[in-house]
């Protein structure tokens, strides 16, 4: 046996492992601790999933949809992920897919017997779920269509509840990405604060 070759092996094997274990505790450990707590001193409301609390209780995400049904509440959009953080995710049927016009055929025409409206001017976000399943915003068109609706279930009048939306409606990030909106859930826990059933 070659002991010089042999020698020759490991003297060039130790340095790739040392690397190895160095990168990995570096990169996988103290890199990731140094962004984990400045993440949580920056950001605190964010590192923790932007949780909404009630009276000390977390009762939901601002950044997760849930599933609003009653009159009395404004409701979101249609989710392909059953408003499931772990499951998120777009239907990935095409416009032409005859299961979408048929679902999208018939929510439409409850909805414009609901609000009294014909279905071309129903805010397609009520209509269409999001790319991720979970969008827990929805138009200001498509909370003002709700807004009679929740006015009477409530026993307000409309423009108490146009106001209080009025309130909660969130201009483009920065002023420049995406679009005006309105999160349902910061939404409804004001309509249940402010308006109590």
């Amino acid at each position: 046996m070659n002991t010089s070759h042999h020698s020759s092996e490991q003297a060039l094997w130790r340095p790739a492992i040392g690397l190895a274990f160095s990168m990995l505790v570096l990169c996988g450990g103290f890199y990731a601790a140094i962004v984990t707590g400045l993440g949580g001193m920056l950001f605190p409301s964010q590192a923790t999933g932007s949780l909404v609390m009630v009276e000390g209780k977390a009762v939901g995400s601002a950044l997760i949809s849930q599933p609003f049904t009653a009159a009395a509440y404004f409701h979101g959009r249609p989710s392909s992920a059953d408003n499931d953080p772990m499951a998120t995710g777009g239907s990935n049927l095409a416009p032409s897919n005859p299961e979408l016009r048929a679902r999208v055929a018939e929510e439409s025409a409850l909805l414009a017997n609901l609000y009294q409206v014909e279905k071309n001017q129903l805010p397609v976000d009520l209509l269409a779920s999001s790319g991720s399943g979970v969008d827990p915003h929805i138009t200001p068109a498509a909370a003002a269509i709700q807004v009679k609706r929740v006015a009477q279930a409530r026993g307000l009048s409309t423009e108490q509840v146009t106001q209080l939306v009025a309130q909660y409606r969130e201009s483009a990030q920065w002023g420049i990405f995406g679009q005006p909106r309105v999160n349902v859930l910061l939404l409804n826990l004001a309509l249940d604060k402010n308006y109590p059933l």
